[in-house]
């Protein structure tokens, strides 16, 4: 199959998965919000609305005591009238709120209100709601929420809880800033890419400092450092992102950055598909199909497309499973950008080695069996082994080997390490499709890891590691993640 091409192909972002509510963020300044209730439940509504900014109405007859304590509020934005709702009192609402304690007396109210046009929410009766609350984390202007469907509210305000740690209270400053400051910086004289790159400069500064107060100087310092790049802030650029060995969870942070920031990724067959879900959905995705022994664009396709892209004004990221510096081609990618003139940067990723011995559990070096790591491909450009190996380095008893891409030449392979002094009973592991949820691995002697490897008909990438920190692991076909964890 060497040798077969392909050309690069546009993929089209995937459509939005089933949401069981459409999140939405609602208006509810200065206008009208009625409830009908008279329990604490019914209270925590109006006090929700009215931080929102709501003028509510509270039809209760004998209001209770967390009711009439909202009414004293300084802020006048809730009135209770005391007397039962009636339908009149939808006209010009926004939205309606009721709390009752049986399903015929919720069932009217969520009628009427719909009669009138009105959004309706019942209190704890999912079956007479237009929308749901859900929990909140309020770093207003910058509010997160979250729902499960009203299917179980208990883990929603566990998530919440997690979302609240990971949010720190500062942010609420830089969310007010960037709307104190969006008209200025619209106004500033800067591109639409000098105003994108002021906001990503604010966001890595806010990210940085969430607890510092931003300050005007601070506006100015970005608009004037964002103008000083000049020309440059509207040229394109490339970056080469590590993606990983496959689980979206082993992304840096920075390799986020880079794909929210994407204009155009070029992605080959080996980024897990779940990673593409951290890009922003306006970028352009293309597949360029650099795969083992397959189909694949000719690198000097690949190359071409990034400068083109890059020369047009677009962000270009190229992603790469595994760490871009690590048998991924970045030295023919970077100097096709140094040769056009288009700006490279690289974020590296976790290897492949790294991820599978992780899963694992198992150190790739240690003080009394493993002193060196060596990294080598297990096969050249045309499919067969690289001639230029050193096989006493592979043969050699204080090393840990990670052998990448092997599944056609690890016969061969072992055979002239063994010729070179490898012990044949030196112990190894396949691990196929490393941390993805249907990883596999298969461990032998590495005398006969290549017949179990066939008999496993484990198919996808395989990366073997072998040496004698891996001595606990013999046993033939070892169980997968998913399954170990599921024990």
């Amino acid at each position: 199959m060497i040798g077969q091409v392909r050309a690069p192909v546009v993929t089209a972002t995937p459509r939005m998965a089933d949401l069981a509510r459409l999140p939405l963020f609602f208006a509810m300044n200065g206008r009208r919000a009625v409830i009908a209730g008279n329990n604490p439940a019914a209270a925590w509504k109006a006090e929700l609305l009215a931080a929102a900014g709501a003028l509510i109405e509270i039809y209760a007859p004998e209001p209770c005591e967390e009711l009439l304590s909202l009414e004293n509020q300084p802020s006048g934005a809730v009135r209770i009238v005391r007397r039962a709702w009636r339908p009149d009192i939808f006209q010009d609402a926004a939205i309606a709120v009721g709390s009752f304690d049986d399903d015929t007396a919720a069932g009217r109210f969520a009628a009427a209100a719909r009669a009138a046009g009105v959004p309706v929410n019942v209190i704890d009766r999912p079956a007479f709601c237009d929308f749901s609350f859900g929990s909140i984390v309020n770093r207003s202007p910058l509010v997160v929420g979250i729902s499960t469907d009203g299917a179980a509210p208990v883990f929603a305000q566990a998530i919440r809880a997690k979302v609240e740690a990971l949010l720190p209270h500062g942010f609420a400053r830089w969310a007010a800033a960037a709307a104190a400051w969006r008209q200025t910086v619209k106004t500033s004289g800067l591109s639409f890419a000098g105003r994108r790159k002021f906001w990503q400069r604010f966001t890595q500064c806010a990210v940085t400092n969430p607890d510092r107060m931003p300050s005007a100087s601070e506006l100015n310092s970005l608009i004037d450092a964002t103008k000083r790049l000049r020309g440059a802030v509207d040229a394109g650029s490339v970056t080469l992102v590590g993606a990983g060995p496959g689980d979206p969870e082993l992304l840096t942070l920075r390799a986020v950055r880079a794909l929210q920031s994407a204009d155009a990724i070029l992605f080959d067959d080996l980024v897990s598909p779940e990673i593409l879900e951290f890009a922003r959905r306006e970028a352009r995705k293309i597949l360029v199909g650099k795969a083992g022994y397959g189909p694949s664009c000719r690198q000097e396709e690949i190359s071409a497309l990034m400068v083109k892209l890059a020369k047009a004004g677009r962000h270009v990221v190229r992603l790469k499973g595994g760490d871009p510096l690590i048998f991924a081609r970045a030295d023919e990618e970077i100097e096709a950008c140094r040769s056009a003139g288009v700006a490279v940067d690289v974020v590296p990723g976790i290897t492949a080695v790294q991820g599978a011995a992780a899963r694992l559990r198992v150190p790739l070096t240690s003080r009394d069996r493993a002193s060196r790591l060596q990294l080598v491909r297990g096969h050249a450009r045309g499919g067969g082994l690289p001639a230029d190996m050193d096989w006493r380095s592979i043969a050699d008893p204080s090393a840990t080997t990670a052998v990448y891409m092997p599944a056609r030449t690890l016969g061969r392979f072992v055979d002239e390490a063994m010729r070179a002094g490898l012990d044949g009973q030196t112990p190894a592991v396949a691990v196929v499709r490393a941390t993805r949820p249907d990883e596999r691995r298969i461990a032998a002697p590495v005398s006969e890891l290549a017949t179990e490897l066939r008999k496993a008909c484990a198919g996808g990438p395989v990366l073997v590691l072998m040496g004698r920190n891996f001595s606990g692991i013999l046993g033939g076909l070892v169980e997968s993640e998913q399954h170990i964890q599921a024990m």
